[in-house]
């Protein structure tokens, strides 16, 4: 089992291509995760990206853009190990919940910038 084990869920008022799009360039990989060396193994389109991870760490991650109702589900996994080996229990949990905080700050970037302030109740933005 990976010691980096991270899944993460926000839902985003947007057509899942819209999505899609904020992730399509490795710059913003870089942006999102400057300290994760990734490359895709797996474009599934309007659907989300799936890559081996390299740099800070070691393993797999995956959006995973699910739609739902007026919008999408954004699903973030990331399940990998330090290069140099296992972490101290200690250090493994603290980089688990830096790990998260991470993807949830991503999540929550897109959806304020994606949503472009629209108001409850209202169809989302192409």
């Amino acid at each position: 089992m990976a010691s980096v084990d991270v899944v993460d869920e926000t839902f985003l008022a947007v057509p899942p291509s819209v999505v899609a799009a904020a992730f399509a360039s490795p710059s913003s990989w870089r942006s999102f995760w400057p300290d994760l060396e990734l490359d895709v193994y797996a474009n599934r389109g309007d659907e989300g990206l799936r890559w081996t991870v390299g740099g800070a760490l070691v393993g797999t991650m995956e959006v995973w853009l699910e739609p739902m109702l007026d919008g999408t589900l954004l699903h973030y996994f990331l399940r990998a190990d330090p290069p140099a080996g296992s972490l101290t229990p200690r250090n493994a949990l603290r980089e688990v919940q830096r790990r998260q905080l991470d993807a949830k700050s991503v999540a929550l970037g897109l959806k304020l910038t994606l949503e472009d302030g629209r108001p409850p109740g209202c169809p989302p933005g192409e």
